[in-house]
């Protein structure tokens, strides 16, 4: 018989996340990206991706404008994709809290948005998700969960990860 456990009886010992504040650029950050039969996987390792048809871009797919969409790893450590094109995305134009602009939206896990015949879903691993404290959702929801603490200045990670290829 298994013993039945509750979110107030893990162990002392061990990792238990406390927030989403982790380490700048942590989580792998991906896109999973995928048209009719095609699905690829996309880790994003620079401060700035560019999705179209334009040689040079991080992300070169046909179908699509020269630039059709610019992902960027902000100040912040969010990953913020604006539309250059036509598309779609999962949120109001215009309604993102973090950043203004019509066509320019936070990604959190499962955030979706389109380029052409291609749709890209975004995720990262809820540890550096910077959405929801204490684990994800096995910290608990909504008004069980605890506020997490103020997140970290990144500035100097910022700084430091300006035109590189890689998250530090």
């Amino acid at each position: 018989m298994t013993e039945e456990r509750h979110i107030d009886d893990r162990p002392d010992e061990g990792y238990t996340p406390t927030t989403t504040h982790a380490e700048w650029g942590a989580g792998n950050p991906r896109l999973r990206v995928t048209r009719d039969d095609e699905r690829t996987e996309f880790a994003i390792e620079a401060d700035t991706v560019r999705i179209g048809s334009a040689e040079g871009n991080e992300v070169r797919l046909e179908g699509t404008d020269p630039v059709h969409a610019t992902i960027t790893h902000d100040e912040r450590d969010e990953y913020v994709v604006t539309l250059h094109g036509e598309g779609e995305m999962n949120s109001n134009p215009g309604a993102d809290a973090t950043h203004s602009g019509e066509r320019t939206e936070t990604l959190r896990t499962g955030s979706r948005f389109t380029a052409g015949p291609w749709e890209f879903v975004f995720a990262r691993d809820e540890f550096a998700d910077h959405g929801r404290p204490y684990g994800g959702r096995l910290g608990g929801e909504y008004s069980d969960q605890p506020l997490q603490p103020p997140r970290p200045d990144y500035a100097d990670d910022a700084t430091a990860g300006t035109d590189s290829t890689e998250n530090p």
